[in-house]
C-alpha cells in the first residue's frame, strides 16, 4: 500500500504523528515516511494551479 499526502508545511508534523500512531505495528514493514517540498501543483482538467488545485 502506497499512500500519498499533500499538506501545508504547518501540518506536516500532524500527519506524521497522525500517520505513525495509527499504521504502526511494531514489525518490520511498517514503512516510511518521507517529507518533500512540492514546488507547484496543476489540475490538468482545468488548469488551475497553486492552492486551487488542491481543493
Amino acid at each position: 500500500v502506497k499512500l500519498e499526502c499533500i499538506v501545508e508545511a504547518g501540518h506536516a508534523a500532524e500527519v506524521v504523528q497522525t500517520i505513525q500512531e495509527h499504521a504502526a505495528t511494531g514489525r518490520p514493514g511498517d514503512g516510511k515516511i518521507a517529507i518533500q517540498d512540492v514546488s507547484s501543483v496543476t489540475r490538468i482538467r482545468t488548469g488551475e494551479t497553486g492552492r486551487d488545485a488542491m481543493i
